[in-house]
């Protein structure tokens, strides 16, 4: 028996360890730390560091010399339920299902000639994962799942002429699912058993490629456009089934096949000087969540007998919006600052503990030291605040239901990162 389906986590996870966080659509800006102080402003124009390879590779033409930076990370945020009275299962609260958890990154550059630079950078930007309570309330729609995706991405970009810019990255995705849920053994409370569990978990790699453009009108301004291609990936296992007895003993060992895309993007960054101390920084992008997938496992129980199942994602298209702007205090000290907003790739309607989505705001900042003419230290800090997000769900056989709202979610990030030029 093989069942096809579309995994409906994400978690994005870093060069150095697992990261979790979640945009409107699951697009992670926070890679390099003076990207994050900026809420992403201008990231696809900037070209001020080689993180430039996550946003834009032509960036990579305005890199003199080699340089190399590296960045640490540390997520954590709050996503708890409060169940309502229409929930049907027993249980307690969710707890909080975003645990602080550290990332890095790290990017190098070199220039070849006056026209050829190269690079490479080792990141992850998309992602969501969820870590319930296993006893919780709704533990038979979700207990804990991630996918993580890490980037390997060689890249090259050519100076055309004091004006145009083009650059190009090969992406090497290496993405890993795993996800557990419990059973009911009990539908209808027919029966006092305690809960069966399910498990899955396998990892695959996926390609795809960036391009990216930077035009320079004058010395001051610079406008970037960036495309980055879908990723596919395909995952298989045999469906875990434990502390079930002979009602799901059938399910046990069931061949499971899920694919996901990560989506297709579009960018485009503008990035102006005014003066010798301010900076004016803007982007905006769309992203193609509506083929990211549509539908997950998901295992249902009857008094006599059990089903494997699956569920609509229906998912939507995102957009980012984003402003910001630099502030060269002295010789040393340059500040960071943005606001963005996400759009949401899931309706309430749709909302799933799965993939607890909506809309987010950032509020970012940062500050940039010199401390050499080829050393900088770069520390950040992001809010992302989503608020309140209503889920009610039922599955079709057992009728079990969760129903109520993740209160006040919202995610902080402290970045920083060095960067050395030879």
């Amino acid at each position: 028996m093989q069942m096809k389906s579309s995994a409906m986590i994400a978690l994005a996870i870093s060069a150095l360890c697992h990261q979790q966080a979640w945009a409107g659509g699951i697009m992670l800006y926070e890679i390099g730390a003076d990207n994050s102080g900026l809420a992403n402003a201008g990231a696809g124009a900037r070209a001020q560091g080689p993180s430039t390879i996550a946003s834009n590779p032509a960036g990579l033409g305005y890199l003199p010399g080699t340089q190399i930076t590296g960045g640490l990370q540390m997520l954590y945020g709050t996503l708890k339920f409060d169940r309502d009275a229409d929930t049907n299962v027993r249980g307690k609260g969710s707890g909080n299902a975003l645990q602080p958890i550290p990332g890095g990154s790290f990017f190098i550059s070199h220039q070849l000639d006056d026209h050829w630079s190269v690079g490479f950078g080792q990141y992850a930007d998309f992602g969501l994962a969820v870590n319930y309570d296993n006893d919780w309330s709704g533990r038979y729609f979700a207990q804990n799942a991630s996918l993580g995706g890490l980037s390997l991405v060689p890249s090259g970009a050519y100076r055309l002429n004091e004006h145009w810019l083009v650059g190009l990255s090969v992406k090497a995705m290496y993405g890993m699912l795993q996800a557990q849920t419990a059973i009911d053994r009990s539908p209808f409370g027919v029966a006092d058993r305690s809960d069966g569990q399910f498990k899955y978990k396998d990892q695959d790699w996926g390609f795809g490629a960036n391009f990216g453009v930077i035009y320079s009108p004058q010395p001051n301004t610079r406008i970037g456009l960036t495309y980055t291609s879908k990723v596919n990936l395909d995952f298989e296992d045999n469906l875990g089934i434990s502390g079930s007895g002979p009602i799901l003993d059938r399910l046990d060992g069931t061949n499971t096949r899920l694919s996901m895309i990560v989506p297709q993007t579009l960018s485009v960054s503008l990035f102006q000087q005014l003066g010798t101390r301010w900076a004016l920084l803007a982007s905006g992008n769309w992203q193609d969540w509506s083929e990211f997938g549509d539908v997950v496992v998901q295992v249902d129980t009857m008094a006599l007998g059990a089903e494997s199942t699956t569920a609509e994602a229906n998912f939507k298209d995102t957009w980012h919006l984003s402003v910001g702007g630099q502030y060269q205090a002295t010789p040393q000290w340059l500040w960071n600052f943005g606001i963005a907003y996400d759009s949401s790739a899931v309706s309430d309607n749709n909302r799933t503990v799965n993939m607890p989505m909506a809309a987010s705001w950032r509020v970012a900042t940062g500050a940039t030291y010199a401390l050499s003419k080829d050393i900088e230290a770069n520390v950040s800090w992001a809010m992302i605040w989503i608020g309140d997000m209503p889920v009610d769900q039922t599955k079709a056989v057992s009728g079990n239901r969760i129903s109520g709202e993740l209160d006040s979610a919202r995610i902080q990030t402290v970045a920083a990162n060095m960067t050395w030029r030879f």
